[in-house]
Parts: C-alpha cells; structure tokens; sequence
C-alpha cells in the first residue's frame, strides 16, 4: 500500500488590510469636580487607547463645567468606541467629535529653549521670525521662544530648531473648538 500524500496546503488568506488610523480632536464637557479627568483618562488607559494631547480648562462663570480637549487617533471604529464611552460616564455633559463635525479651530502654543552663538544664534532669530515665534526670554547664549498655531506649524518649527541648538521643548495641548455660532 502507497502511503496517502498529504493534502496540498490551502492557500494562506490574504490578511485584511489594517484599517487606516484616524486623528480626531474631541470636546468633552464635563463637571468641574475631583477625579473626572482621571475617571476620563482611566479609560483610555485601560483599553490601551492613545491620548496625543490633553487639555483641561473651567469654562463657566460659576466653575462648575470644565472643557476637556483630546486628541487621539485610532481606527474608526475605535473612535466611535471611544465616543460611546466617554458619553456613558457619569459626569460627562457631551461629547462633540470636532473633526466629524466640520470646521474647527486647533491651536497650541509652545516654549522653545534654544542655546547657541555665532550663526547659530543668528538662524535661530532667523527662524523665529518667519514663524512668528516670540522671544520671551534671553540670554548670551540662549534664548526661550512662545510659538503658537496649529500642533503641525508647533513640530515643524521645533524639528528646525533641533538644527540650531533645541534644549527643552514644553507644549501646552491643542486646545480647540467649533467654528461658527452653536458651541461644540
């Protein structure tokens, strides 16, 4: 008896294309109270979803509502995922994804340490003014600049400034909100 060959192996299906990774600026508004933000980023956490940036601020006369602004990115149907969540938790008043929603204002500001001389010190000058960077403080050898506009404008003049001498970089967040009349 001839031994039974093996049976030819199928052919490997071909693996489904990830879904393509969204960037999606979220306002959530919420009570101004204890352990909200953490409850918040507790989710985010524990899902193992990405927060790019956060911001918080009070935004009524009487301090009790706050604004939080996140930026994460994720497939569609994890932002749906998370929107879902976020709007599920107790303190939460609404969730407006701003980039569904149309058109939006996104700003950040940052301060930017940079130390050099010479020509060094001239380009980064240089650099600053066509940004539209302000010198806020100097010194011989170093000066600290405030840029602000979109996180884009924010990295691309902090990626040119590695080249003339980058220190220390802090970021405020994207802070972001609603064109037109009706609040976000």
């Amino acid at each position: 008896m001839k031994p039974t060959p093996p049976p030819a192996p199928r052919p490997a299906r071909p693996a489904s294309a990830p879904e393509p990774l969204e960037r999606h600026t979220l306002s959530v508004v919420v009570d101004n109270e204890a352990g909200v933000l953490a409850r918040i980023v507790g989710l985010f956490s524990a899902r193992g979803y990405n927060i790019e940036s956060l911001t918080v601020a009070d935004i009524s006369p009487d301090h009790a509502v706050s604004r939080i602004t996140i930026v994460t990115e994720g497939p569609r149907r994890v932002i749906d995922q998370i929107r879902a969540q976020l709007e599920r938790l107790v303190p939460v008043h609404s969730v407006t994804d701003l980039t569904e929603r149309g058109p939006h204002v996104e700003r950040e500001l940052a301060l930017v340490k940079v130390a050099g001389t010479g020509e060094k010190r001239v380009e980064a000058l240089r650099l600053a003014d066509i940004f539209r960077a302000r010198p806020v403080d100097t010194t011989t050898s170093s000066f600290i600049f405030e840029v602000s506009g979109s996180s884009g404008k924010v990295n691309q003049f902090i990626e040119l400034m590695r080249e003339v001498g980058l220190v220390e970089v802090a970021r405020t967040g994207v802070a972001a909100m609603a064109r037109g009349r009706d609040p976000a």
